[in-house]
Parts: C-alpha cells; sequence; structure tokens
C-alpha cells in the first residue's frame, strides 16, 4: 500500500476561510475582462493570488520565502486550488509582469460586496489615492533616519523633545 502524503484537515483552516471570502464568478469574469492570464500557461491569476495572500499571511519578506513555505507547506494547502508550487521565476515573473489592474478591480469588487461587514463607514468613493501602505521594507528604507528616535538613541545624544 502507498502512504498518502496529503494531509486532510478536520475543520477548515483560516487560510482557506479567507480565500473563500472571494466569489469565484466574480473572479472569472475579472480574469476575463482585464485578460490577466493572456500571455500565462501555467502560472494564473488565482495561482498568484493564492502566492501573494500566502506570503502576506506568512509574513514573508521574498518571493524565494514565500515559495519555500508553499512548498513546505504544499501537502496541507491542497484546499487553496494550487495545482502545483510555482517556481521563484515565475511567481517573480507574475508580480513584475502581470498588470495590477487585474488586483485592483478585484479589490474594489471584494468592498463593494463585503462593505456592510467592514468597520470603517467612509467606503463610498474610496480610491488608492486615500490608502496609505507602509510595509517592512519602507520601514528598513529610513531606519538610518529613525536611529535618533526613540527611547535611547544611539551615540548617547539627547532624545528630540517636541
Amino acid at each position: 500500500m502507498s502512504k498518502d502524503t496529503e494531509i486532510k484537515f478536520v475543520g477548515q483552516p483560516i487560510f482557506g476561510q479567507i480565500v473563500k471570502l472571494i466569489d469565484k464568478t466574480t473572479f472569472v469574469g475579472l480574469v476575463k475582462e482585464k485578460m490577466s492570464d493572456h500571455y500565462y500557461k501555467a502560472y494564473k491569476s488565482w495561482d498568484q493570488l493564492i502566492v501573494m495572500l500566502f506570503g502576506i499571511l506568512s509574513r514573508c519578506d521574498s518571493v524565494a520565502e514565500t515559495i519555500e513555505g508553499i512548498r513546505a507547506m504544499s501537502g496541507k494547502l491542497n484546499h487553496l486550488g494550487l495545482q502545483k508550487v510555482p517556481a521563484k521565476s515565475t511567481a517573480g515573473d507574475g508580480l513584475r509582469n502581470r498588470d495590477s489592474s487585474f488586483f485592483e478591480a478585484l479589490y474594489y469588487k471584494l468592498v463593494e460586496r463585503y462593505k456592510s461587514f467592514l468597520l470603517d463607514s467612509r467606503t463610498y468613493g474610496l480610491t488608492f489615492k486615500e490608502l496609505l501602505i507602509i510595509d517592512s521594507t519602507t520601514i528598513r528604507l529610513f531606519s538610518d533616519i529613525l536611529k535618533e528616535v526613540g527611547r535611547n538613541p544611539k551615540n548617547d545624544r539627547k532624545k528630540k523633545l517636541d
């Protein structure tokens, strides 16, 4: 007898619950409308979305780390619709080359669908111009500038007082 290498969860994992919030018919309609799978044979928009969400929720710092994490958990991620774990170069090419307007449209569709559940009541007329996202790369970029800020500045200098 051969061993079954895929692990079947009794309950529904949280990552799977988050992914199920995305309506498949809306997703497929956006793929056709934006032609986001036009130049891709194997690495479809759904695969890229799963890879990006995994990287965000796992707090990965790079594409390589994200792909290695997915590869390590490949038996546990069969419920997400990934047929196979993409190569690092394929995932990187998808991030560089796939048009972001598809993901922008998906974001707005999700906001429209779930706006009654969102805590912020300012969902009417929401644009990306109002959206401010700061990630760890931005913070690392300004780390030299921010050395003097905080409780214990380096070089025994006095802390800036307001």
